[in-house]
């Protein structure tokens, strides 16, 4: 072989072997330290009650002790994390479960996966609140008012339309209810702008101390006592690729939702996350439960109630639905 062409197949054997070299290092280079295909996250939270848990994990050190980096992006409520979680600005997400089965059962290019279930209701962790003075008193006499939810078609709607059957009231998704964040609803009642708001905790307590907001439901009770609210979720993509970083997070945020247990942790990390809730409010108010286990039965309820007010047009099975537990 002339000297020209050797030197131009040692030239191209050691380009193929650098080449090789590279793409074996940038691999490594995905994984952490501890083979966790991705070990930096960003979790779509909100502030409310209901993430205590989070909290609780990043400040005992809980997905550190996993290798895991969580960065934590606010969002409005659960619907709004979808279509971030569905283009991958979001890894995981917590999510109301009447706007994640609703996405999940109606657009074919989201399919997400529960990894933890999050907050059930418990007494008055979900109320129906009205202005003090205000000459309503039960659900019957708001129908046809204004009601602030943080969502349409979302928990907090079909919470308020599962109280209002039973008394023959029947609420519209579009007349009755108005798009308001939690912690605008003060405001709203305030300026009249509602007749009544969907309040979840810590807001349903902080408006009753600084308001004298009067509940005229406990939205917790009877049919929907002890409800499944919302969950944490990802999507089936990044579960098949990120198996280890999924039981890690998993892992994680079951032990801090098993911490929760305890009211007093509870009760101290909420303020300091939940902008303007202070220590009286937090050591006063009305406190879910956190499952330490993925129960399709118990998701199934959600799944049941949806189809009995329209929100899915046909049964729909939850196990899909759900991940691998840890």
């Amino acid at each position: 072989m002339p000297a020209s062409h050797r030197r131009t197949a040692v030239t191209g054997a050691l380009a193929i072997a650098l080449t090789l070299s590279a793409a074996a290092c940038g691999s490594s280079e995905k994984k952490s330290a501890n083979g966790l295909e991705k070990s930096e996250i960003t979790l779509g939270n909100m502030t409310v009650a209901d993430t205590a848990p989070v909290q609780l994990a990043i400040s005992k050190g809980l997905f550190k002790a996993e290798g895991l980096t969580v960065k934590t992006q606010v969002i409005p409520g659960g619907a709004a994390g979808i279509p971030l979680l569905k283009s991958g600005r979001l890894d995981f997400s917590i999510s109301n479960y009447v706007s994640l089965l609703t996405a999940g059962s109606k657009d074919p290019g989201f399919k997400p996966k529960i990894v933890v279930e999050g907050m059930q209701s418990a007494p008055k962790t979900h109320t129906l609140m009205v202005r003090k003075d205000s000459p309503y008193h039960t659900v019957k006499d708001l129908a046809g008012k204004k009601i602030a939810v943080n969502t349409k078609r979302n928990i907090a709607t079909l919470l308020v339309r599962a109280a209002g059957k039973p008394q023959g009231v029947e609420f519209d998704e579009d007349k009755n209810f108005v798009e308001v964040p939690p912690p605008a609803m003060e405001q709203a009642l305030k300026s009249k702008s509602v007749e009544a708001v969907q309040a979840i905790e810590p807001f349903g307590t902080q408006m009753q101390q600084s308001m004298g907001a009067r509940m005229v439901a406990d939205l917790s009770s009877g049919p929907t006592a002890d409800f499944p609210i919302a969950g944490f979720a990802t999507t089936e993509k990044f579960a098949k690729e990120n198996p280890k970083t999924v039981a890690a997070f998993q892992r994680a945020l079951l032990k801090a939702q098993g911490m929760a247990a305890d009211r007093k942790l509870i009760q101290d990390v909420l303020p300091t996350y939940a902008k303007g809730i202070d220590a009286k409010v937090a050591s006063t108010m009305s406190f879910g439960t956190w499952p330490t286990t993925l129960n399709a039965t118990r998701l199934q309820r959600v799944a049941d109630l949806m189809q009995q007010f329209g929100y899915l047009d046909k049964p729909l099975d939850v196990k899909p639905f759900m991940a691998t537990p840890a």
